[in-house]
């Protein structure tokens, strides 16, 4: 299973470091640009199932195309 965590700037490296002790955890640290990667994908998976529920309207891939 995998687990992201949010933990503050001033905690990171003592989260990090009590993590890594723990010998059946692996842990990966990612960059910031990653992490923001991640909210942004998460945040579309979210918007898409609101288009889907009916509950946020969604624009033509036209429309967004154009945009561009």
């Amino acid at each position: 299973m995998k687990i992201i965590l949010d933990v503050k700037d001033s905690k990171a490296d003592f989260m990090a470091e009590l993590l890594k002790n723990l010998p059946f955890v692996k842990t990966e640290t990612i960059t910031p640009a990653k992490a923001k990667l991640f909210k942004e994908l998460k945040e579309a998976v979210d918007n898409m199932t609101l288009v889907k529920k009916g509950k946020l309207k969604g624009r033509p891939a036209k429309e967004l195309l154009n945009e561009l």
